[in-house]
């Protein structure tokens, strides 16, 4: 690459002006894509198949750019180059292909296995279901993959699902933070606004000089940089903060639901059975009705409506918003 010394690194402000020029060209690819699924094979298909479609148009893009050597209309609008980590030479064609791999084929694969796996933990620990329903009816509609998760899942103990879940909704949750993070330490650094980039060691060179003052503008970027890490730093304060004082408060209700349920009297802990929250297996607590008439905890029902609006017995589709909490039902 010639004259790269006389180049400068791209500043922030020229990495996210493509970036979002970037973004709204693939969204133009998108509309395009969607509106011919739409017509080819109707609205029900494309909502089935969304995600896959918009995956096609990103590896489409970037193929026919970054892949195939050239500038993306966004580093072409804002004239920076691509360049390798010793800022002399274009990246390599093994570069540009883990660049476009984690850059749009990873993310989705990780979401679609973690929202998958969050699915099959939640279905299989609300209770043991018969063999013949049409769960295992359609399994064989399923991809294999899925089947075999679907056997794996089956295979664990109510407690190894438990702490599955758990791991799976730190994980999810863990993206979103180390996405936040990233882009804190972007606005320092001013080097990689996309993992991706950070993973290839993939640089920026600009082609002409900036007009202004750089170094201004880096320092107040830096500044944006550290507040926004001390925001995240506070929200993950916050999350543990809650963390602790949820495990404390489930605590001290297990120790308090014994003690109830060893002094009540035989036709009290008769009725103490039929008390019981069929998603938690234990007393409900704060008892709440769905729509149809069947009792949870508020907690269990919100948590269990926030993936799928439906009653967890009968399996009747209601909003969330029909929920009603029963104040001093015992």
């Amino acid at each position: 690459l010639m004259g790269c010394a006389s180049m400068r690194e791209a500043n922030q402000p020229q990495l996210i002006r493509c970036s979002q020029k970037d973004e709204y060209y693939q969204g133009c690819l998108r509309a395009g894509a969607s509106e011919v699924c739409q017509i080819l094979a109707g609205a029900k298909k494309w909502l089935q198949w969304r995600k896959e479609v918009e995956l096609l148009c990103d590896i489409a893009y970037f193929t026919l750019t970054t892949f195939s050597g050239y500038q993306t209309l966004g580093e072409e609008y804002v004239n920076i180059i691509q360049v390798d980590s010793s800022k002399q030479r274009i990246p390599s064609w093994l570069q540009r292909a883990v660049l476009l791999s984690f850059h749009t084929i990873v993310p989705y694969l990780a979401e679609k296995v973690l929202v998958r796996l969050e699915h099959e933990l939640q279905v299989e620990s609300d209770w043991p279901r018969n063999p013949h329903s049409s769960h295992s009816s359609s399994s064989s509609r399923r991809p294999l993959v899925w089947n075999w998760l679907h056997r794996q899942v089956g295979s664990l103990t109510e407690q190894q699902k438990k702490t599955f879940l758990r791991t799976v909704h730190f994980l999810r949750h863990s993206i979103t933070f180390l996405r936040r993070v990233h882009l804190a330490v972007f606005y320092i650094n001013g080097t990689f606004y996309h993992i991706a980039k950070r993973i290839t060691g993939i640089h920026y060179l600009r082609v002409r000089g900036l007009l202004g003052n750089d170094q201004g503008v880096r320092w107040s970027y830096k500044l944006l940089g550290v507040v926004s890490l001390l925001h995240v730093l506070l929200i993950l304060a916050v999350q543990m903060f809650n963390f602790r004082q949820k495990q404390q408060v489930q605590q001290k209700w297990k120790v308090h639901r014994r003690m109830s349920h060893h002094r009540a009297h035989p036709h009290e802990k008769s009725l103490l059975r039929y008390s019981k929250c069929t998603l938690c297996l234990h007393q409900r607590r704060h008892a709440t009705a769905t729509p149809c008439g069947h009792l949870f905890c508020w907690e269990c029902i919100v948590e269990w409506c926030n993936t799928k609006a439906e009653c967890p017995l009968c399996r009747e589709k209601f909003h969330p918003r029909k929920l009603v909490y029963l104040r001093h039902y015992g």
